[in-house]
């Protein structure tokens, strides 16, 4: 197996990475495991995909192994597309899931459900090694509920409908695997990867 740093503290994203890149034989470890800090690392791009890289890059100097980092977040229509990439510090730097949803909800009541529009997005950078950079970003589409449903995954999950009416956090990890904005990006990084250890044998 080949060890992969993920470049973040959160056990539900660690989870789903590894799920789908277990298949490849990469295994996937926080940067915390390895007594590597992020804390002094400021996301301060203005995309998705560049806090990503400056996530994926710092890990990847401070550990001298592969490393990934992703930077995801929820864009809601009507509100011309907060919270964005400021979806984990939208209710304060070190405030829960619970207090981040309470926010976005009072934010839209009155909103009716037709224009209750919003999209996750997850942008994905893979530092292999200084030459060897993949990135790659994947979204999805759905609604966002009056009220949280489900006790499943984590951020935002609990409101964000699907076009059956379950939220995400109503979903199996494996149902959410093949249609979620991560599980898109991991799919689309997957076959990225296994291009490029093909390449490797060749």
């Amino acid at each position: 197996m080949i060890e992969f740093i993920m470049a973040t503290n959160n056990q539900g994203k660690v989870k789903e990475l590894d799920r789908i890149l277990n298949p490849l034989g990469v295994t996937v470890v926080t940067a915390k495991s390895k007594n590597i800090s992020l804390d002094d690392v400021e996301e301060n791009g203005a995309t998705y995909a560049e806090n990503a890289k400056i996530k994926a890059m710092a890990a990847f100097q401070k550990s001298g192994l592969p490393c990934i980092a992703d930077d995801s977040g929820l864009s809601v229509d009507c509100l011309n597309g907060e919270p964005g990439v400021f979806s984990a510090r939208y209710a304060g730097e070190n405030a829960t899931d619970e207090q981040r949803i309470a926010k976005l909800l009072k934010n839209m009541q009155n909103i009716p459900k037709a224009e209750r529009s919003a999209h996750f997005v997850c942008s994905i950078c893979c530092v292999i090694d200084e030459k060897n950079i993949i990135q790659v970003e994947g979204t999805c589409s759905g609604t966002i509920a009056d009220s949280p449903k489900g006790n499943g995954g984590f951020g935002y999950d609990p409101v964000f409908l699907i076009d059956d009416g379950r939220t995400f956090g109503e979903l199996s990890p494996q149902e959410k695997d093949k249609i979620s904005h991560r599980g898109n990006a991991l799919r689309m990084l997957s076959n990225e990867l296994k291009r490029f250890f093909d390449n490797q044998e060749v």
